[in-house]
């Protein structure tokens, strides 16, 4: 099962969207959003980025060097990998 995006009250007030994977272990929390649609295009723009944004390494050892490499997510399900071989690429950038 693909991740999935939670939209939660903020402590502060206002909203805030939690990342999971598919097993429902948390990935990402956002910054606070004033408005349910703030938080919704938050959404979007998370996965505008997700898709298409470079890694900087901004650790101790990493210099802020881009890494460039294309990774695949650490597990993927074989049926999960299976419908993506079937999709054209027109459907693999709707889809992910």
């Amino acid at each position: 099962m693909a991740g999935y995006f939670e939209l939660v009250d903020a402590p502060d007030g206002g909203y805030r969207v939690r990342m999971l994977d598919g097993a429902g272990n948390l990935m990402a929390i956002s910054v606070t959003f004033p408005t349910k649609r703030a938080a919704v295009a938050g959404v979007a723009m998370a996965r505008e980025i997700a898709g298409t944004g470079l890694i900087r390494d901004k650790s101790h050892d990493g210099a802020g060097s881009v890494i460039r490499d294309r990774v695949r997510p650490v597990s993927v399900p074989k049926e999960e990998a299976a419908r993506r071989k079937k999709l054209t690429p027109v459907h693999r950038a709707v889809v992910g």
